[in-house]
């Protein structure tokens, strides 16, 4: 029956091995490691902003095909940390390459880390990253009555009357035995897993090239081994509980409130296990690892096209060749070469400059920390990556729409003196305020960004802003064609900035009262005129 089992297990890993996820997504447990860990290491870590600008929830979900709830925490943490070296992405290669090849060997990886796949398993990073309950100031009580009881069960045998001390003592101890039921219930989802996490740690660890991640985890391994004997009481409980009769498990709560045994085992598993947080980590991560590489061969088998980045060193350059959005289906490709300027996009909504801006953040994130990109060809720098593009009236904070935009770019102009590389995305700058303003100041801070080897990718609806930049920026534009009835989206983009206004004749298509659109093309075109003759007078004065 065991092995039938196993057997359908594995056929389901081969099948569904490159397809998307069908379970549900819950991120306050996901994003629970990644919230609690220190990333003093890391290159950048990503801001929830720039996360949000992103949808990063929903890129989460597509990317990951991991098999335990561990190597889903460990995989949403890499995701949000930006490295500060290629080392181990590179050392990771070979072995997703084994993945991808080696069925049986993927398979049977992937059957020791489905063991680490129901919900308690979430738990464990807590064993390490929470403070440990700490026993009450009495709790020397505790190891007294558990004593009288263990010589007055002795005595017994002895002296019947002894039996009358126990009943007396149990009627203290259930009251210390329920109180400490609050304190075992904090931990039986996490402490029996961990027991779980070290044998599946074990197991992988027997295998040569899962040793190249961590070959020094045999040491944390036995070191959680000798806390497993403490740990023991809480997986028999575990299973009693869920498979046992009821008759066994009264039995056993009866022994564990004459003895005490609950409050002793427990505050002793947690002293040892406050002492054990870093090998425990260790454990977490190696298995996480393994995991996670096996989501990255699988996303990767479930795409059409992709490609390793190539990482290029303090250069103000970016190259995409045939670069698309993961989350569009049939996603137009694009290319694109930045090279010692910025990218300025212009074009009328829905056109498709938001995305694109998104689809570059999104290559350069996935590129940087799971070397893996959605394009043909894909080089960079390492680059910090921040955004201003969902940005929202914060009406609990009494701040206005443009108050929220200033003090973001605040942050991006601050980030942009760092000698780091960095990546600011923006989209319709200062769009909270007036025209002359949004234009003077746009084009004064878009100057400022892209000094030094900063790369900025902005969309806007200002041609003027477009000329004031032209000789910082590379202009782009996306366009539509429109006809009688429709209005068409190509979503390629286009170098130049856009020359066609298209937004009359969409009022006109949509049946707008005429009155209204021809006075919108008189106001239009004495606009132009009044446009052109300040462009023939500056041109005269210099």
């Amino acid at each position: 029956m065991l092995r039938s089992r196993q057997k359908k297990i594995n056929e389901k890993m081969h099948s569904e091995f490159g397809n998307l996820k069908t379970d549900s997504f819950d991120f306050e447990y996901i994003e629970s490691y990644f919230r609690k860990k220190n990333h003093f290491e890391a290159f950048q870590t990503l801001t929830d902003k720039t996360c949000n600008d992103m949808d990063f929830q929903e890129l989460f979900m597509f990317i990951d095909r991991t098999n335990s709830k561990v190597g889903q925490q460990y995989l949403y943490n890499k995701l949000r940390n930006i490295p500060a070296h290629s080392t181990e992405n590179i050392k990771n290669e070979r072995l997703l390459d084994e993945f991808t090849n080696d069925t049986n060997f993927r398979v049977s990886v992937q059957s020791q880390l489905n063991k680490l796949n129901d919900r308690d398993v979430y738990y464990i990073a807590t064993l390490f990253q929470d403070e440990i309950l700490k026993p009450p100031k009495w709790y020397f009580i505790v190891r007294l009555l558990s004593l009288a009881s263990v010589l007055s069960f002795i005595m017994t045998f002895f002296t019947p009357i002894f039996f009358f001390v126990i009943l007396g003592l149990s009627i203290i101890n259930i009251v210390i035995h329920f109180w400490n039921k609050k304190n075992l219930n904090n931990y039986f989802s996490s402490i029996p897993k961990l027991s779980k996490l070290n044998g599946v740690a074990q197991e992988l660890f027997k295998n040569d090239i899962l040793k190249e991640i961590n070959p020094n985890l045999k040491k944390s391994t036995s070191i959680l081994n000798k806390v497993n004997s403490r740990m023991s009481i809480f997986n028999l409980d575990a299973g009693l509980q869920s498979d046992q009769q009821m008759f066994f498990w009264l039995i056993m709560e009866l022994v564990k409130i004459v003895f005490l045994l609950e409050p002793l085992f427990l505050f002793g598993t947690l002293k040892r296990i406050d002492t054990k947080r870093t090998e425990i980590e260790d454990v977490f991560q190696f298995v996480g690892e393994i995991d996670a590489i096996v989501s990255i061969a699988s996303l990767r088998k479930g795409l059409n096209n992709y490609c390793i980045p190539k990482i290029i060193d303090k250069q103000k350059k970016l190259f995409a060749q045939d670069v698309y959005h993961p989350l569009i289906e049939n996603c137009v490709k694009n290319n694109l070469k930045v090279n010692e300027k910025s990218i300025l996009l212009t074009g009328s909504n829905m056109s498709g400059k938001t995305s694109f801006i998104r689809t570059i953040a999104i290559n350069v994130i996935t590129g940087l920390t799971i070397n893996t990109c959605f394009a043909v060809h894909f080089s960079m720098p390492r680059m910090c990556v921040f955004s201003a593009i969902r940005i929202r009236d914060d009406l609990m904070n009494d701040r206005s729409y443009y108050f929220e935009e200033v003090m973001t770019i605040k942050e991006m102009i601050d980030k942009s003196k760092n000698k780091n590389l960095n990546l600011f995305l923006l989209d319709e700058i200062f769009k909270g305020t007036n025209t002359i303003d949004r234009i003077s100041a746009g084009k004064a801070v878009l100057s400022a960004l892209n000094e030094e080897n900063n790369i900025v990718f902005v969309s806007t609806h200002d041609i003027e802003l477009a000329d004031l930049l032209k000789n910082e920026y590379d202009l782009y534009h996306f366009s539509e064609i429109v006809d009688q009835i429709t209005i068409d989206f190509d979503y390629k983009l286009k170098e130049g900035k856009l020359k066609n206004r298209n937004a009359i004749r969409i009022l006109q298509i949509n049946d707008y009262p005429e009155s209204i659109i021809k006075e919108a093309i008189e106001i239009s075109e004495k606009l132009d005129k009044m446009t052109l003759a300040k462009e023939s007078q500056c041109e005269h004065a210099e």
